[in-house]
């Protein structure tokens, strides 16, 4: 059996790492595309080298660009690469243009598709990542949601039971696998002189944050403003750094906070691990604080993992203005979160997904799926 993975973003290439180490154990062959969505070495390479995944058979390096022409060059070389290699199924991960372009092109090809992280909704229609969920989710054939909301939102979609499995959370499987590694490994406290449990870890990187003027200034001064209380560490993005430099809030944040580079998976595990609160709009980044117990605020007005919210890991903090930011994040500090067992299931979801890849494979041999694989 042959499954091709898509991938093409950073936190698709962890998702990635944990399940490509399941299919190895079913003795099912991967070949891994890479979209080059994500393409320099700080946002791609740095991790294919931690998380031990095999250099990827194909790379689009497709690059960044508008919605409509990088997946359209996704799109058109997915469709390419399907063709040469034919897999059996179709790995997409997520809810990036990534996800969208690899679930168009296998759908087209009449491979079935599997979504890892299916279901998740934040019910925003203007956030391409949730249309890119929506679409994903109709075109898939195996579809893997992380929690019991992910599987009850497929279902009240009139998604057949049938393909909907309650697999898990394949970044909970990293978390632990490598939050002992990280400890090991990394160094970046000390590189950067910081105290655990003493300084607040902030990443942004949402078109809807940093292409608005008037939120990224809020966001900005939200963080110059915590910076007096406690140092501020923010690993930015190449996008964000550029928006920073267009809006000249660049040099006035490099007088308060501590701007790196984006940081490398156990690097940024470290970061996580030690933070005393963490300020984001990442959907990742808000389930690996509440992985390693660390008060997260999303400055966001909704946020797909709900469930978060509700046991009081994470605040909903929507960058309107900065005095509005800084008192959610107070609200965090002074707070206890609810004690609970994880709702991302037992650290096995690789595992329970691979398996399940297996026996869907049997019951596809003779269709129509599996002639037009060949």
């Amino acid at each position: 059996m042959r499954v091709a993975t898509i991938v093409g973003a950073r936190p698709q290439f962890v998702k990635a790492a944990m399940l490509s180490q399941a299919l190895r154990v079913e003795e099912i062959q991967e070949v891994l595309i890479h979209t080059g969505q994500h393409y320099d070495d700080e946002m791609s390479k740095v991790f294919f080298d931690e998380l031990e995944i095999p250099a990827p058979r194909i790379n689009l390096a497709v690059g960044s660009g508008s919605h409509g022409a990088q997946t359209g060059r996704m799109l058109e070389g997915i469709e390419a690469a399907l063709e040469k290699n034919s897999p059996d199924v179709v790995v997409v991960y997520g809810d990036t243009n990534s996800t969208l372009a690899g679930a168009l092109a296998a759908t087209k090809l009449h491979i079935p598709v599997a979504h890892i992280e299916a279901g998740l909704r934040s019910f925003e229609r203007r956030m391409p990542e949730e249309i890119n969920r929506l679409l994903t989710d109709h075109a898939s054939d195996l579809l893997f949601a992380p929690t019991a909301a992910a599987v009850e939102n497929l279902r009240r979609e009139g998604i057949a039971a049938a393909k909907i499995h309650l697999a898990g959370d394949v970044m909970y499987d990293a978390a632990l696998r490598y939050g002992a590694k990280a400890e090991r490994e990394s160094t970046i406290l000390e590189c950067l002189g910081l105290r655990r449990r003493e300084f607040f870890l902030v990443t942004i990187h949402r078109a809807e944050n940093t292409d608005d003027g008037g939120r990224l200034a809020a966001i900005c001064q939200a963080l110059i403003d915590l910076a007096r209380e406690m140092p501020v560490v923010a690993p930015i993005h190449p996008r964000t750094r550029e928006a920073l430099w267009r809006g000249r809030w660049l040099d006035r944040l490099e007088r308060s906070v501590r701007v790196i580079p984006p940081a490398g998976y156990l690097d940024m595990v470290m970061l996580e691990r030690h933070a005393r609160l963490i300020v984001t709009d990442s959907g990742g980044v808000q389930k690996e604080a509440f992985f390693y117990r660390v008060p997260c605020v999303t400055v966001r007005e909704q946020t797909e993992w709900i469930e978060l919210v509700t046991l009081g890991w994470n605040r909903l903090a929507p960058p309107v203005d900065a005095s509005r930011v800084v008192a959610v994040v107070r609200d965090a500090l002074a707070s206890t979160p609810r004690t609970c067992d994880s709702p991302y299931g037992d650290g096995h979801a690789g595992e329970r997904i691979a398996s399940i890849i297996r026996a869907s494979h049997k019951s596809y041999e003779g269709t129509a799926f599996a002639s037009a694989a060949k």
